[in-house]
């Protein structure tokens, strides 16, 4: 059986990715800070494992896996204010939470590919890591990194039959803003059902991988109907 190692996995798109593998018949470990949220996912028949990616400690437990699918999706969205009115601490954990951990991660799984001579990872980008937005420069540094290593490590991987995805999302209805917009805030945002929903990202994530082996998604862009421009002023309203 197939095994998939989903990070971030105790909501939004990762626990959707989770889902959706778990149902077409693979062995999913779903990695997440949220116990009751992982044990749920347990009683659904997913393997939970309780870390915190930001703890260097936690690569321990990763120790011995050997996933066929990794989905680095983990991933946090910092204060959404002017970068000079970050603190350093803030700064710090979401280069920490978006890009180190993802580079950990990938670098205790993907030797274990290499060597098998097979595998997919999975990135889970942003069109912000394409294109500028106003009070997310760090969230768009880390998200334009994750596109540049997702990229060279394709090249890297790619000798050795091992895939590499970066999922490029434009607005999505999940919990990356729960704390930092108010519930009327949200509301507006996903107002007339016009965000893309964590299923169909997984649904995506799902195609690319029954692809055949020989070819190779090298990143994805999934954005609503509605969202013409990853910068235009339809997605800002």
């Amino acid at each position: 059986m197939t095994q998939a190692l989903v990070t971030g996995a105790t909501s939004g798109i990762g626990r959707a990715i989770a889902l959706t593998l778990h149902q077409a018949g693979h062995e999913v470990i779903a990695v997440g800070r949220r116990a009751e949220a992982l044990a749920e996912l347990e009683a659904q028949g997913i393997k939970g494992l309780q870390l915190d990616l930001a703890d260097p400690a936690a690569m321990d437990a990763l120790a011995g896996l050997t996933p066929d699918i990794l989905i680095n999706n983990a991933g946090m969205m910092p204060p959404m204010v002017n970068f000079c009115d970050l603190s350093e601490e803030e700064i710090t954990r979401a280069i920490t939470v978006n890009l180190t951990s993802a580079m950990q991660v990938t670098r205790a799984i993907a030797p274990g590919m290499r060597q098998r001579g097979r595998g997919h990872i999975f990135f889970t980008g942003s069109t912000a890591g394409h294109a500028p937005f106003a009070n997310l420069a760090v969230y768009c540094a880390t998200k334009a990194a994750i596109g540049g290593f997702a990229q060279a490590l394709r090249l890297d991987l790619a000798p050795h039959n091992v895939r590499v995805t970066e999922i490029v999302a434009g607005r999505v209805e999940s919990g990356l803003y729960r704390d930092l917009l108010s519930e009327e805030a949200r509301a507006k945002m996903y107002a007339g059902n016009t965000a893309v929903q964590p299923q169909d990202v997984a649904e995506m994530v799902l195609a690319i991988w029954n692809l055949p082996r020989a070819v190779d998604v090298a990143r994805f862009d999934i954005l609503p109907t509605y969202q013409a421009t990853s910068t235009g002023a339809q997605d800002k309203k």
